[in-house]
């Protein structure tokens, strides 16, 4: 699922009104477009939201918010639904090849709704 936004300008940023908090399934993710990018946004067990590029590297498919979202040694983590590799929730590290990242963007809750800080 893609979700289109509008922007909202918010502390010297331009911030992405993605969706309401609570339309995130814990552990699920969903691709919102914010601006040109393609962004997975997820929400974790303990309510964290997490948004990083949608774009796996190593494929260059365009599906990281359909991956398994969990933890390794304490790490949150999803995996490309592609190729398996877990990347970083919260730097875009890849923890299987730690060369290889993806962008993580800015996310925030306010007033129950998920803002991304647009690149």
């Amino acid at each position: 699922m893609t979700m289109l936004v509008d922007d909202t300008e918010v502390a010297g940023a331009t911030w992405v009104d993605v969706c309401d908090v609570d339309d995130l399934m814990p552990e699920c993710g969903v691709r919102a477009l914010v601006g040109a990018d393609h962004v997975a946004v997820f929400r974790t067990h303990d309510g964290e939201v997490h948004a990083l590029s949608d774009v796996d590297p190593f494929s260059g498919a365009s599906i990281l918010s359909r991956g398994i979202v969990g933890t390794r040694d304490h790490t949150p983590v999803v995996a490309s639904p592609m190729f398996k590799q877990a990347f970083d929730l919260r730097t875009g590290t890849c923890l299987d090849v730690p060369s290889v990242t993806v962008t993580v963007f800015d996310a925030r809750v306010v007033d129950g709704r998920v803002r991304i800080a647009q690149r």
